[in-house]
């Protein structure tokens, strides 16, 4: 933890001309870390985790051009807002899904973002099918990076920390219980879908404060390739946690570093192929680390005592 700490603090010192690129990357914590929540502690494969990203942009944004108070103020109110507001659709939502499982669950999260986007591309007062361009930062690109990297530095620590906290108390064990076997976890006594709701709100709470600062780091909100990109943000939280290793702590984190920095070559040296490439990325991921690299090191790990043992025999 120390050691990632003096890199996220060094990052920007080193490498002054890649802080918007290192900020993405803690974005792309942030997505795989709260994913992890449902989809790697609990089980439950969301792919609607989108809707509260971009029910973050677009709360952010209007708070920003509708009360009149100046840059800093009204990011402040905005993303303090949008924190409620997507912990709010979270138990609405929740409540009304959360009673499907496996891939019922999975397909009926699916629908979420695709009719969020459908509403904010036909809803004119935020912009339509045009977006929606966020108030603009009162500072030079320089600052405005370094400010914004700052910002979501910290969120992606807050996340691990806090996710580090409640995975070793109740609320941990009692999510892993509905992993492993629902039914069995029912039967003796535990309220599962206020489990399961909570797990979606803490999801949703880190993620509507990420899409808060990624729409005023962007500086343009689109309803279908920033603030409801299934297509993309919605499959990299998955594939980040998958890589990384899903069920487990440092996995999202490493999963997500990782990604961002093949990501990043694809779209640099693969340009025109860069979803092609990507694609090809997810194939491999799945058929040859089902269980991420996480565990993949606890397959070694868990080998190497045997292997020696055979050598000495």
């Amino acid at each position: 933890m120390a050691a990632l700490l003096g890199l996220g603090i060094a990052a920007p010192l080193l490498f002054p001309a890649l802080v918007a690129q290192f900020a993405f990357l803690w974005l792309m914590v942030v997505f795989a870390l709260s994913w992890d929540v449902m989809g790697g502690q609990m089980g439950y494969n969301s792919f609607g985790n989108i809707l509260f990203f971009g029910l973050g942009c677009y709360t952010t944004a209007v708070v920003q051009r509708d009360l009149g108070l100046d840059y800093f103020a009204g990011l402040a109110v905005g993303l303090g807002l949008s924190a409620l507001v997507g912990v709010a659709a979270a138990l609405f939502v929740g409540r009304a899904i959360l009673g499907l499982r496996g891939h019922y669950f999975a397909i009926g999260t699916l629908g979420l973002g695709i009719a969020a986007a459908e509403i904010a591309g036909g809803w004119y007062y935020i912009g339509a099918g045009s977006g929606m361009v966020t108030p603009v930062f009162p500072g030079d690109v320089d600052t405005r990076n370094l400010f914004f990297y700052a910002l979501l530095f910290a969120l992606a620590g807050v996340c691990f920390v806090f996710l580090r906290a409640l995975y070793q108390c109740r609320f941990g064990m009692a999510i892993n219980a509905i992993r492993d076997n629902e039914d069995k976890a029912e039967a003796m006594g535990l309220h599962t879908l206020r489990y399961k709701i909570t797990a979606w709100c803490v999801a949703a709470f880190f993620l509507a404060l990420a899409g808060g600062l990624a729409g005023n780091m962007i500086g343009f909100i689109d309803p279908r390739d920033v603030a409801f990109a299934g297509a993309t943000y919605g499959v990299w939280m998955v594939l980040m946690a998958v890589l990384g290793g899903k069920g487990t702590l440092w996995g999202p984190v490493i999963g997500a570093a990782i990604f961002h920095l093949v990501q990043e070559l694809f779209w640099t040296y693969l340009l025109g192929w860069q979803r092609v490439a990507l694609g090809a990325l997810i194939v491999l991921i799945v058929v040859f680390y089902p269980q991420g690299i996480m565990g993949w090191l606890r397959e070694r790990r868990a080998g190497q005592p045997a292997r020696e043992g055979e050598a000495e025999a």
